[in-house]
């Protein structure tokens, strides 16, 4: 943690504690910390954990590979049901190796084409790996020793291994189809049919995957399968959400997912969009990309009133809180032309605290980001009135099933008010307030060490305090009168 960080963080004390909570909380999963130690109704509690030690040498190797790909999904994954954590990981690192070919710009389309297309059947091939992958492809190792991958994956169900094996055959036939377009000079994105057709093999059907696995482990409303649009709009959401926020990488990466039809009716050419001259256009380009995603927000909220065990929850939750916070964040953002934006660590360990709860607090994250675009969104830009529904829309949905004036709503507010004479609620909210102080007096202490170090470093190397304090206490504080001072005083002439 840098010293920006602790400057931030000592006036975010909310985020910081949610920062603890999350961290303590996985250590505590770790068998680190005893449950005792934790307040259950502050601290978020694993629904299940995994156990490395019944692990086979490749398994654990698999969910190494997990940490390193993916930190967020990794930390989700392993804490749900037993049923589904073996398929789930696995299915994750499939479909990582298949995107890792994709994205590999080093790799020639008559290499990669093949790969694509056969996924599905290499997968079954036992001991395979592929080294093929260029020298700086992130997720290369994991292709190096996919035979691990390849021979856990031969162990699961059957069931799970043809649903599995069913998404990678389509999803690499997909992926394959955008990449030979890319090679013969077509532009790949063109319409926006052509960006959802894009974003349905590369995520939406991960959604309809999860979802077959979901059902058929009995954790999640067999009625879900029946609505294949909702299952789709959990994909896409989250894909649209990261094209947005990652415009500029891709851009950089001479990658580009934005389609014609929208950044056409603001700039002439898609470069530029990164020309400080053209910011409000790009602003207004961004803006209705931001309204294309936030069209899926209500139909992941209704998906998720299907998965009745928690950990699925949690595990469905979680990526969707984020993209909406992330969305929040992009929206008329212009830093996205500038850098690769995130939100802040903080933000994200609230956001997941908030998300493995129930359905409506899972909502009230929704309806907390979606006003903060509300109020964001500008009568200038060209798609102020669709945005404002779109807002509208999610809203009214969350009101729908959890109205704010419903008899449950004042009968929660009347057991508040029970509480409150509840002399544990009051210890529990003194101990919470208690926490607060405590972590700003943390602060504050490396604050002063810092300054204290520095103060010291500066004293070591030969400044003059003394001179600093006698020419505040004259009013010398402009730089000039200082300057004058001091050559003044130690002047000696011209040599």
């Amino acid at each position: 943690m840098g010293v920006a960080d602790i400057l931030y963080y000592s006036i975010h004390l909310q985020e910081l504690r949610s920062i603890i909570h999350w961290y303590c909380t996985q250590a505590y999963s770790c068998r680190s910390i005893n449950r005792s130690q934790l307040n259950r109704k502050t601290w978020h509690n694993p629904v299940h954990e995994r156990e490395p030690d019944k692990e086979s040498v490749s398994l654990k190797v698999c969910f190494d590979f997990l940490d390193k790909t993916s930190r967020s999904f990794s930390a989700v994954i392993q804490e749900l049901h037993p049923e589904l954590l073996v398929p789930i990981a696995l299915f994750y690192l499939i479909l990582r190796g298949l995107d890792t070919i994709e994205d590999d710009m080093t790799i020639p389309i008559e290499k990669k084409d093949p790969l694509l297309r056969d996924f599905h059947k290499i997968i079954e091939k036992e001991g395979w790996s592929f080294n093929g992958n260029g020298p700086d492809e992130k997720d290369r190792e994991l292709l190096v020793q996919f035979h691990y991958v390849i021979e856990e994956y031969r162990k699961i169900k059957p069931v799970y291994r043809e649903i599995i094996n069913d998404i990678t055959l389509k999803m690499g036939v997909g992926m394959a189809d955008y990449c030979k377009r890319a090679a013969d000079g077509k532009e790949s994105v063109v319409t926006i049919g052509d960006y959802d057709d894009y974003c349905f093999f590369v995520a939406g059907l991960v959604g309809i995957g999860l979802t077959r696995l979901f059902v058929e482990s009995e954790l999640a409303n067999p009625a879900l399968k029946e609505r294949p649009q909702l299952q789709i709009s959990m994909g896409l959401f989250l894909q649209k959400t990261n094209i947005i926020r990652d415009v500029k990488e891709d851009w950089d990466d001479k990658r580009q997912f934005w389609p014609r039809e929208i950044w056409s009716k603001h700039v002439s050419n898609f470069e530029d969009l990164f020309k400080p001259e053209n910011k409000e256009a790009a602003l207004n380009c961004s803006s209705e990309m931001v309204l294309n995603s936030l069209n899926h927000a209500d139909e992941c909220l209704f998906y998720l009133a299907g998965l009745k065990e928690q950990s699925v929850f949690n595990f469905a939750a979680i990526p969707q809180s984020m993209a909406v916070a992330t969305l929040a964040l992009v929206f008329r953002n212009p830093d996205i032309f500038k850098k690769n934006v995130k939100i802040t660590k903080g933000l994200a360990c609230q956001t997941m605290l908030d998300s493995t709860q129930n359905l409506s607090k899972v909502c009230e994250v929704f309806r907390k980001f979606v006003g903060q675009i509300r109020k964001k969104n500008t009568p200038k830009d060209p798609n102020f009135l669709q945005i404002s529904v779109a807002c509208g829309k999610v809203e009214q949905f969350i009101e729908s099933i959890f109205p704010s004036q419903s008899p449950q709503a004042v009968e929660r507010a009347a057991q508040e008010a029970r509480l409150s004479q509840d002399p544990d609620a009051v210890k529990e909210r003194e101990d919470a307030k208690w926490d607060m102080i405590y972590m700003f007096i943390f602060v504050m202490g490396i604050l002063l060490v810092l300054s204290t170090i520095m103060i010291g470093v500066a004293w070591f190397v030969g400044a003059r305090f003394d001179l600093a304090a006698k020419q505040l206490k004259e009013g010398n504080f402009r730089s000039d009168t200082v300057q004058k001072v001091v050559n003044e005083k130690y002047d000696r002439g011209e040599l």
